[in-house]
């Protein structure tokens, strides 16, 4: 019996009918989009995306920072000038003074006596120059006796000079208006050169004094305005410039500069910390790109900019470089599109999208 005869078809009849069903199958997938075929090797490189910055002009204040303290218009610490007892102190700590305030009167009570002393001789030594005068007129004496007489009376007077110079070391005076710390004496005690009476400070106006790197010291000149901010305030204080140190500091290649600020109420303490923002000129309108898209090369510094979908190389000359930007003097113009991520990436002539765009180079 044949296999025919059993299921009524025949082997070539199945081939068919498979094939049949592979046509279907291969029409029915033919309604789909297929696959994009890869680049073949040697093939254009596809286009990298990139964040790219338009150039404009911009105001550049060139600012640098810097940390300073802050010190008294005048500070002095007021010391006796001779030894001696204290007999009387005149002001309270903390107290402010007026210039020319008595402050500490000293014991001159040895002092009074040797200048009573010494005008009295004095007093003799005048009567007795009158008389010797009155005798050479009537050349009755030598002119050398007369000379005598008289350079004794000039001795006397600068001793009673000398007493009174003493006496008046007795008594300490604010030499100018201020505000007086803690005392580090007391009435009754014994004071020397040697001995600390107290801190006396002129707070208003306060100086800041700071340090610029010598390659600024050319740009700083008197006059120039400093902002600073002091520990835990917010609120920016004003000073002006009015001292620069003659020479640059050897040891730090720092120049120490000086400026004043108004303290009314004295509310600002010498001694505290300030941080420094001076701005050194002001560039009205600055070509300013961030400082991670230049490239270092050995013949100086280039950037990457977009034109024509293509990424191309320009050296460019920078100027004045602030913390996160760097002004480009020559190689840039208003306008132009500055590639600033891949840079490793490309190379002149590769192809570039865009990704993203700022207005701003320092967006």
């Amino acid at each position: 019996m044949r296999f025919s005869d059993l299921y009524g078809t025949t082997l070539l009849d199945i081939r068919k009918g498979i094939a049949a069903c592979m046509i279907l199958i291969l029409a029915g997938c033919g309604g789909e989009k297929s696959a994009p075929a890869a680049s073949a090797p040697g093939g254009p490189a596809p286009a990298l995306a990139v964040k790219v910055a338009i150039i404009q002009p911009r105001v550049l204040n060139n600012t640098i920072a810097s940390t300073g303290t802050l010190l008294a218009n005048e500070e002095v610490e007021l010391r006796s000038e001779i030894s001696g007892r204290i007999t009387r102190i005149n002001f309270q700590e903390g107290q402010t003074v007026p210039a020319g305030k008595v402050l500490v009167n000293i014991n001159d009570s040895e002092l009074q006596a040797q200048l009573k002393k010494s005008l009295l001789r004095e007093e003799q030594l005048a009567d007795d120059e009158a008389r010797r005068k009155q005798l050479l007129d009537l050349k009755s004496i030598s002119e050398e006796e007369y000379e005598q007489a008289y350079n004794q009376l000039q001795l006397a007077r600068s001793e009673t000079e000398l007493i009174r110079s003493q006496l008046e070391k007795t008594v300490i005076e604010a030499p100018f208006s201020g505000r007086i710390g803690l005392r580090g004496v007391s009435q009754g005690g014994f004071v020397t050169p040697a001995s600390p009476i107290a801190l006396l400070q002129q707070l208003d106006p306060i100086k800041i004094e700071f340090s610029i790197p010598e390659k600024y010291s050319q740009l700083l000149q008197p006059g120039a305005m400093v902002t600073f901010f002091l520990n835990g305030e917010k609120t920016p204080h004003q000073a002006s410039v009015y001292a620069v140190e003659s020479k640059i500091d050897a040891e730090t290649r720092t120049l120490r500069v000086r400026a004043r600020c108004a303290n009314p109420g004295g509310h600002m303490v010498p001694g505290s910390f300030a941080r420094i923002e001076l701005t050194l000129s002001r560039i009205p309108e600055a070509l300013l790109i961030p400082a991670e898209a230049i490239i270092p090369d050995a013949s100086g510094e280039k950037v990457l900019l977009m034109r024509g979908g293509k990424a191309v190389s320009t050296p460019i000359t920078t100027g004045t470089r602030t913390e996160r930007e760097v002004q480009v003097t020559n190689g840039i113009k208003p306008g132009d599109t500055l590639i600033t991520t891949g840079l490793m990436l490309l190379r002149p002539g590769a192809p570039v999208q865009i990704q993203e765009v700022v207005t701003s180079a320092a967006e």
